[in-house]
C-alpha cells in the first residue's frame, strides 16, 4: 500500500529536525498521551510520531557517541576527528 503524501511529508520534516528539537517534540507527545483520554486513532498516530522521532534521536545520540569517540589531539594540542577504524582494524 503506497504512502500518504502528508505521511511522506512528516517523515522527511522529522528527520530534518534537530536533536533538540525531536527530543522536546516526544516528550510532548508522551506527556499528551499520559495526561489526556485520547481516542484510539490519535494515541496511534502520536505513539507512531513518537516511535519515530526516539528513532531519529538515538540515531543522532550514536553519531554524536561516535565523533567524540574519535576525537584525539594533535602534535599542536588541538582537537581534531580521527579515521574511523575500519572493520578489519577493530577484529
Amino acid at each position: 500500500m503506497p504512502k500518504a503524501k502528508g505521511a511522506e511529508s512528516a517523515v522527511d520534516d522529522i528527520q530534518k529536525l534537530p536533536f533538540e528539537e525531536a527530543l522536546q517534540r516526544l516528550e510532548t507527545i508522551v506527556e499528551s498521551m499520559e495526561a489526556q483520554d485520547l481516542p484510539l486513532e490519535t494515541l496511534l498516530t502520536r505513539y507512531q510520531e513518537g516511535a519515530k522521532l526516539a528513532q531519529l534521536c538515538q540515531t543522532r545520540l550514536n553519531e554524536a557517541e561516535l565523533r567524540i569517540q574519535q576525537l584525539e589531539k594533535n602534535s599542536a594540542g588541538e582537537m581534531t576527528l580521527k579515521p574511523a577504524p575500519t572493520q578489519l582494524e577493530e577484529a
